[in-house]
């Protein structure tokens, strides 16, 4: 056995970088070494490309901020949490002190929460014990799971990890982001910037129109007092959400309405967020890999996975480069096409919808769209049931396959995504006929959107990979579940967006192998993210 394999602390506050060089299987080669600082990291990757056992994603930071990339990690955290998952415990402790807990036979106590980089303090579990030697032996531990638990769950680690490296890459990088285009854009919306506190001059136009409505004056921003408002007007209202509005007749719904949407735009990407997340040109959300249970990501603060349309025209590339902007297409129904095995779901690279509605539904997109929606999300009312049987006669592996995954989750067993990503365990009262049935549309989207997840993920870990051994100067910006971001020079762009379909087919074979099923990326190069 060689090391190929190396743990690292990257220490900080006063602390030197300590590394321990492992063999692939995690036990050490070499005693623990003290570095000088970290651009001896950066040389041991030049002359060894290791994978670098990481205790979290957060670990990578220092590096970037000293200008030290890594190639390939494993980050033993990230992993420890598919473990527990994998046993049938997600949502347990999975940070690196409860996996220490864990391999010592004690109970592990709660994660602590995100804490920022500052120095530790008396109570942080960073000032005490040796951290590297904590990485060192969970490290070992887990690669002796995954050694049991199959090519998959080892992929997915691999994977998992390779999102830790890009999502720390992609926040030190920042997305574009012109300030001026931006308060342009809520000027021309909501009129101009107001005073602190107060209310932008359209939405207290939209404010006095809803008063004059109702006869009297009520604050548009107060659930409870527009459901008085209505209900004195002779409307009994559950909430105040929107789809349920639409459907009064009143004089003060299109006002409310308008009020709403605008209102959703002032608080979450108005003037105030573009002061505390903005600066120097760049939006630099902290991403959170894994975060959703299915996988998917989420970030702490700022809303990045939610930019409104609104204000996408402000993500503009610096003069002279460009954004290459990548989605892939109908990427949930295509992989359902390729887990079931019925792969006449998804023939070649043309719009799936439009395929499937020419084949079945007499040229109506909309009903193959909702078809395929209401098999993967377990949709039956709204028409959606006549649909549904158009596609168990014609393609029963796809039906079949995510009609086991209800029944299994209305039963309280565990199910898992291609790559073995595992599902939270049935809780107590699932049982109860509405609470399984419920449990069952959970389970039955899992598997298909986990597998969705696992497919970005490789994606991600191919393309960052192709620029890398490229040299390419472009720079992956933005992810959010089948979209990608790329920050490029005008002169690269072309190459860029190759690199983005090349990643694509390579993620599918990596997980399907030879499948026919394929995954086309709709790529276009502009300058603003609002562009078509």
């Amino acid at each position: 056995m060689c090391a190929v394999r190396v743990a690292l602390d990257p220490g900080g506050h006063g602390a030197p970088p300590r590394v321990r060089r492992l063999f692939e299987d995690g036990t050490p080669s070499s005693p623990p070494e003290t570095l000088p600082d970290l651009r001896a990291v950066a040389a041991l990757e030049r002359e060894h490309a290791p994978r670098w056992v990481l205790a979290r994603p957060r670990s990578y930071r220092p590096l970037l901020a000293a200008g030290v990339e890594l190639g390939r990690a494993h980050d033993v955290e990230l992993v420890e949490g598919l473990l527990v998952a994998a046993d049938g415990r997600f949502g347990e402790p999975h940070g690196l002190a409860a996996a220490v807990a864990r391999l010592q036979g004690r109970v592990p106590e709660p994660d602590p929460p995100e804490v920022d980089d500052g120095p530790p303090t008396l109570f942080d579990a960073r000032a005490a014990g040796d951290e590297l030697a904590d990485v060192v032996a969970v490290h070992g531990a887990q690669q002796r799971a995954l050694a049991g638990a199959g090519p998959g769950m080892r992929l997915l680690a691999a994977a998992e990890s390779a999102g830790a490296l890009v999502a720390e890459e992609m926040t030190a990088a920042g997305l574009p982001w012109r300030p001026d285009v931006h308060d342009r854009l809520l000027s021309e919306l909501l009129g101009p910037r107001p005073l602190p506190g107060g209310r932008p001059a359209k939405l207290a136009a939209l404010a006095e129109q809803v008063d004059a409505a109702f006869g009297r004056p009520l604050n548009p921003d107060s659930p409870a007092e527009v459901l008085r408002a209505f209900a004195r007007a002779g409307h009994e209202l559950q909430t105040t959400r929107s789809w349920e509005i639409k459907r009064v007749d009143h004089p003060a719904v299109a006002p409310l309405l308008a009020y709403k949407e605008l209102a959703r735009l002032h608080s979450a990407h108005g003037w105030a967020w573009l002061r505390s997340w903005v600066h120097d040109g760049r939006f630099r959300p902290e991403y959170v890999v894994g975060g959703v249970v299915s996988g998917r990501w989420a970030t702490r603060g700022g809303g990045a996975l939610q930019i409104p349309k609104a204000v996408r025209g402000a993500v503009r590339a610096d003069p002279g480069w460009r954004l290459v902007v990548a989605d892939a297409a109908q990427l949930e129904p295509r992989v359902l096409a390729a887990l079931s095995r019925d792969h006449a779901l998804a023939p070649g690279e043309e719009d799936l919808y439009t395929a499937l509605a020419a084949r079945e539904f007499g040229g109506d997109r909309g009903k193959a769209k909702l078809a395929l929606l209401s098999a993967m999300y377990g949709q039956t009312s709204g028409g959606a049931g006549v649909l549904l049987a158009t596609l168990r006669r014609r393609y029963p592996a796809a039906m079949a396959f995510v009609e086991e995954a209800a029944r299994a989750g209305e039963e309280g067993r565990l199910v898992r995504s291609h790559l073995g990503r595992t599902c939270p365990p049935a809780r107590a009262g699932h049982e109860q006929p509405a609470a399984a049935r419920a449990r069952g549309r959970f389970t039955r989207n899992f598997v298909v959107q986990a597998t969705a997840a696992e497919w970005a993920l490789v994606l991600l870990a191919e393309l960052r990979g192709l620029l890398r051994g490229s040299g390419s100067p472009a720079r992956l910006v933005f992810f959010q579940h089948d979209e990608v971001l790329l920050h490029t020079p005008a002169e690269a762009a072309q190459e860029s967006a190759a690199a983005v379909r090349t990643a694509a087919a390579t993620a599918g074979r990596r997980l399907f192998g030879d499948s026919p099923v394929r995954f086309p990326m709709q790529v276009r190069v502009v300058e603003g993210y609002d562009e078509r």
